[in-house]
């Protein structure tokens, strides 16, 4: 049965990745090259006719029988029980094939699988005997246990494209057939024997794969499973190439599935040795057994394996987790390390996906070295920050990123491209972190920043009704800035103005994620400024009206950007903070605004230069500052950026159901709320948007891992009946995916926190 649910499992997935050409249905053209069959009962079909669409065959069998080179065989939803035999041959040039329900047809032969044989009945499969030049395309091909789903005897250039075949065995080629391929499938088992000759078994999803006697046999980029018995090969198989597998012969629990004969990863008889070519494949650990069985020798260990054999200087003996980007623990030794010079490599994966290079591990393969091993490219990694400016891309008052400088209108969404600007790639770019400032407001309000074109839905919402979610909130008036790292889709990020006034909107790029760049490297908070200590300087000492301080940033060695939560407090007058890299003058944007006497908080990303950073107090007062450092980026770093969001994961104004039942109700004074994060498993860090509330008194809010101890540091600043909002990165204890707030005040206070991103190593 797991076999056969591999099968399925895998046809399901292809339904949405067909990209071969649509086979259209009018002309004579179409009439002359297509023969149809449907068994339906409103088909009207006849085996005794010609195969039209008005009149479609009733079984594979009848079309198979009357087909001619350069005709498709196009197959409707449905399932076939009679055995059919393929014995008519196509020419190189003119193919025939056998398809099954293909976009662009027809309904009922534009969606659906086509069954050919069910697995539990006897009978039924598919035989290829002494055909050439025939191709098989998006088809099930389903047996017992008793027979081959799919047998292929003495053919040559057949071809299985995106097919799903189980039996016993799902595929035997056999009797001296030539040139027969497998791509892009989900094979249960593969048996090729009676000195075949060059047969090709390429990205499949496969449970084993047996060679005997059958030279010039190519395996590669393969991911073999389900208590399989993995690769064996044996016989004259003079020739063959093993490369880019994927092999685990344990359960999907890591265990062996038959203690008294626990599967060889991969079995070699001294017979096959003779020109075999074994490299880049990863052998699963797990299975009690050798990974290795070399000439009657069994081989727990890569390097002696090597050492005896000759083969597989980059092969890896480890386990092979299904969901290895979630596990710590978890070796990546199968991601960007395959040989793409491999013979039969595709240039997409069994999903049609192509190679996408992971930021987090090295490129270690040949080519491009962005290349996976197995079946599938990882399409799931996170990514890397290339920090940028600051520079300005949008201010509404100047017609900086906007047709015309003019106030953002009540209810209106302004759409900025972002990416091929500035600096910024125009294709690969995940998320950009920018410093967003709401100024001269009207009305009180809020700023949601989001992915352009994003919508939200759920079962007590209409789709299209926009996410509650918030970035940054304002009083009549009042200039507001907060970083925010926002999605990025199409080239753009958008700003709704929920508000009953008009506003302007200033953006400042900071810097973008993509599969380029450095990874974070995340710690618990640690002060590096206080001027008022002094910490970071050489006495305590405000920083002057319109004065620059330098500061070197600890740990900055190779740092390309940090991360610092910076605390404005007893400034003068009004006035706006600049934090940039050294040396230079200050750039025309800011990072926190304040009114005299305030003291205000921010999050900031900044690159480094020198290993400094510098701050300038724009203001004609005096002022003190306050920096946390949280993390840098660095070519050392390790966690990965993922785009989780925006979306709201707590408002206590709410009741909510995570990580326990909480009845709506404030935060105490003095007092915390766990508030359920995570995005996926294991996260390292959490980038998170946190909004106080309706506050009762002046105070501030600290933020932590759920378990550890609370840190002396605080990530916003407010005062009495304050709305005020702050990008939040809080490193995570491992296993944690919970973040406590404590209300470091004498009053209750509400809070809301939406999710931005995730960072996993």
């Amino acid at each position: 049965m797991s076999r056969v649910r591999t099968v399925l499992a895998v046809g399901a997935t292809l339904l949405g990745t067909v990209g071969l050409p649509a086979v259209t249905t009018s002309g004579a053209q179409a009439a002359a090259t297509t023969l149809y069959v449907n068994n339906s009962a409103k088909a009207a079909c006849s085996d005794g006719g010609t195969g039209t669409q008005a009149r479609p065959f009733c079984t594979v069998a009848a079309a198979a029988a009357a087909v001619l080179p350069g005709q498709t065989v196009q197959i409707a939803d449905g399932t076939y029980l009679e055995p059919v035999t393929v014995d008519h041959s196509g020419t190189a040039e003119a193919p025939v094939i056998f398809r099954g329900p293909t976009a662009g047809q027809p309904a009922p032969y534009n969606s659906g699988w086509a069954y050919l044989g069910t697995s539990d009945k006897p009978g039924g499969g598919v035989t290829v005997k002494g055909a050439e030049h025939v191709r098989f395309e998006l088809l099930k091909v389903l047996t017992g246990p008793q027979a081959p789903a799919v047998l292929v005897d003495g053919s040559r250039d057949v071809s299985f494209s995106e097919v799903g075949l189980a039996g016993g065995p799902a595929l035997r080629i056999t009797n001296g057939s030539e040139r027969v391929s497998a791509v892009r499938s989900g094979v249960a088992d593969v048996l090729v024997d009676g000195g075949s000759t060059g047969t090709v078994l390429s990205t499949n999803r496969s449970s084993s794969v047996r060679v005997d006697n059958a030279p010039g046999t190519v395996v590669v980029s393969n991911t073999l499973g389900d208590c399989s018995k993995g690769l064996v090969l044996t016989g004259a198989s003079a020739g063959t190439t093993v490369e880019n597998n994927v092999i685990n012969t344990v359960n999907e629990r890591g265990e062996r599935c038959d203690a008294s004969t626990p599967a060889v990863g991969i079995t070699v008889d001294r017979s096959a040795t003779a020109g075999l070519k074994l490299d880049y494949n990863v052998v699963d650990s797990r299975s009690g057994s050798p990974a290795y069985d070399w000439a009657d020798t069994g081989y727990t260990d890569r390097a002696a394996f090597t050492a005896a054999s000759g083969q597989g200087a980059h092969d890896f003996v480890e386990p092979t987790y299904q969901d290895a980007r979630n596990r710590p623990d978890a070796s990546k030794h199968q991601f960007d390390s395959a040989d793409e010079n491999a013979p039969g490599m595709l240039t997409v994966d069994l999903k049609g996906n192509t190679a996408q290079d992971d930021p987090t591990v090295p490129n270690t393969g040949t080519g491009s070295g962005t290349r996976d091993r197995g079946a599938y490219e990882d399409r799931t990694g996170g990514s890397a920050y290339t920090p940028v400016g600051p520079v300005r891309l949008l201010d509404t008052r100047e017609a900086i990123g906007v047709p015309s400088a003019r106030a953002v209108a009540p209810g209106e969404t302004v759409d900025l491209p972002v990416t091929g600007v500035a600096g910024v790639p125009a294709d690969g770019v995940t998320a950009v972190t920018m410093t967003v400032t709401a100024t001269e407001p009207t009305q009180d309000g809020d700023l949601a920043v989001r992915p352009f074109g994003y919508v939200w839905s759920s079962p007590s919402s209409l789709v299209g009704e926009r996410e509650t979610t918030s970035t940054l909130n304002w009083t009549a008036g009042r200039t507001v800035p907060n970083q925010v790292t926002v999605p990025v889709k199409d080239g753009k990020v958008s700003f709704y103005n929920h508000s009953g006034g008009t506003v302007h909107v200033i953006a400042d790029l900071a810097g973008y994620y993509s599969t380029k760049g450095d990874l974070f490297q995340p710690q618990d908070p640690v002060r590096v400024l206080d001027t008022r200590e002094p910490i970071g300087v050489p006495s305590a000492q405000a920083v002057p009206a319109f004065g620059t301080l330098e500061l070197p940033v600890a740990d900055a060695a190779g740092a390309t950007a940090v991360t610092m939560n910076v605390t404005v407090t007893e400034p003068e007058q009004e006035g706006h903070l600049t934090v940039y890299p050294h040396g230079g003058a200050a750039p025309d944007t800011s990072n926190l605004n304040w009114t005299a006497g305030r003291t205000v908080a921010g999050l900031v990303t900044v690159p480094v230069k020198d290993g400094k950073v510098s701050f300038y107090n724009h203001s004609g007062g005096t002022v003190h500052l306050v920096a946390d450092l949280v993390g840098q980026y660095a070519a050392g770093g390790t966690a990965a950026f993922y785009t989780a969001g925006p979306a709201r994961v707590m408002d206590t104004r709410s009741s909510w159901a995570r990580p326990q039942y909480r009845t709506a109700g404030v935060v105490p004074a003095w007092g915390s709320v766990t508030v359920y994060v995570a995005w996926g498993s294991n996260p390292a860090v959490m980038t998170l948007n946190v909004t106080v509330t309706e506050p009762g008194a002046e105070g501030h809010l600290k933020a932590f891992s759920a378990g550890s101890p609370p840190n002396d540091t605080s990530v916003l600043n407010f005062a009495p009946g304050d709305t005020v909002a702050n990008q939040v990165v809080v490193p995570m204890k491992k296993g944690s995916d919970q973040v406590t707030f404590y209300n470091a005040s004498g009053a209750p206070l509400h809070l809301v926190v939406d999710r931005y991103g995730v960072e996993r190593y």
